[in-house]
């Protein structure tokens, strides 16, 4: 069992990868798609906002679908359905076809976080869940490395529908291999409901919704206009882009395993089993917000050195919360659980590209949106430390539940 739960890790680690570039590849497009089909800013935005609509909407039923059935029919089935919505897009001719696909793949991507969690709660011990969760979040960074690399040279060498149906259609050798090491009989969660004013009561639990919407704002700029940021703005070539955004994403995953790891360390010898992630999530918001630097840089030298800084200490704050996150609930109702923090998160995911669409402007005058961006993950250091107050508490209430 030790080595077949290593096995399944790898398969959520490539799930969640191919999901963050399924929806990450509309930012690589932005360009391309705004000038082909005559799009303006503010309807970009709406493009890369929409994914976010179902995705904050259907975070909480797909908690509830994976709390009853387990991971792996849905995980599967939810894989084929983003797969074939993603490559979609290459057959798009208008905005509206652009946003119809999103919405389904936002819909059917719902499943993947929640069911990773799931998986990884169930198989590892809380004092040791930090390094597996900072993996599958390096697949979460990795996926737009990848996908920026990959994206790229599609869009420059053949276009963007070539790089929506390649992405897209690919993925799906994923499949078999998830169905082949995924546990067949999986335990059913009836019997086992969960309060909802357990949470909805909770003014820890509201912290944590907080501080991850901050957060994912931060996040999700990065991920839907960095990438026009950066050509727009910074002049930079498609290619060059590119390259300069994926390897701080690569570097961000392998942060994520480093910092899990010195967790899972740490946490041997502490007497809480959350006071060590709660400061490690509060270091790596600062860092974060070292993205405020780009406003004051004239000369692009020191863009990507920027970016890495903030990049990899926000790998920093996600392993760690989403561990904290898992540990606060009882296996049979994490999904649940991660699922009703996943919608706050995903609020930051509609806020940012929509408000960053609206502040650029005909001219894409950026640095208004940087700062906010920017000031996010500073902001968020007030509810993390709201929500470290009452952690125990909130473990307790689940747990009687």
């Amino acid at each position: 069992m030790n080595g077949r739960r290593w096995l399944v890790l790898a398969f959520v680690f490539l799930g969640i990868l191919v999901s963050y570039i399924d929806r990450g590849n509309l930012s690589i497009a932005n360009e391309s798609i705004a000038r082909d089909l005559h799009l303006a800013p503010k309807t970009m935005g709406i493009l890369l906002s929409a994914f976010f609509w179902t995705y904050a909407i259907f975070q909480i039923p797909s908690g509830l679908l994976v709390d009853r059935f387990g991971v792996r029919g849905a995980y599967a089935t939810a894989f084929v359905v983003w797969s074939l919505a993603s490559a979609s897009i290459a057959l798009s001719h208008g905005p509206a076809e652009i946003i119809a696909s999103r919405l389904v793949l936002g819909c059917a991507e719902t499943v993947g976080p929640i069911a990773s969690l799931a998986v990884i709660r169930a198989s590892f011990s809380p004092r040791e869940n930090g390094l597996p969760t900072a993996i599958y979040i390096g697949g979460q960074t990795l996926g737009p490395a990848v996908g920026l690399l990959l994206g790229t040279a599609l869009v420059v060498n053949f276009g963007w529908r070539t790089m929506f149906a390649v992405t897209g259609l690919v993925a799906l050798l994923w499949v078999p291999g998830w169905l082949a090491v995924a546990p067949v009989v999986e335990k059913k969660a009836s019997g086992m409901a969960l309060d909802w004013r357990v949470i909805l009561e909770s003014s820890t639990m509201w912290a944590m919704a907080s501080f991850i919407l901050l957060s994912s704002y931060y996040w999700y700029f990065l991920l839907t206009w960095v990438p026009a940021y950066l050509t727009s703005s910074r002049g930079f070539s498609t290619m060059a882009m590119g390259r300069i955004l994926a390897a701080p994403m690569a570097c961000m995953a392998i942060t994520n395993v480093v910092t899990g790891f010195a967790a899972d360390y740490l946490l041997k010898k502490a007497k809480s089993l959350f006071r060590v992630r709660l400061w490690f999530a509060a270091a790596g918001s600062v860092g974060a917000a070292a993205l405020l630097a780009l406003n004051f840089l004239r000369a692009n030298d020191l863009v990507m050195a920027v970016l890495f800084v903030s990049v990899c200490s926000f790998g920093v704050v996600s392993s760690n919360f989403w561990t904290l996150a898992q540990n606060v609930a009882p296996p049979a109702k994490v999904g649940r659980v991660i699922g009703f923090l996943n919608s706050a998160s995903q609020l930051g995911g509609v806020a940012a590209p929509l408000i960053t669409g609206y502040i650029l402007g005909p001219t894409k005058y950026f640095p208004p949106a940087v700062a906010i961006a920017g000031l996010c993950p500073l902001a968020s250091l007030v509810p993390l430390f709201i929500a470290g107050r009452g952690l125990e508490n909130l473990r307790s209430s689940l747990h009687r539940d």
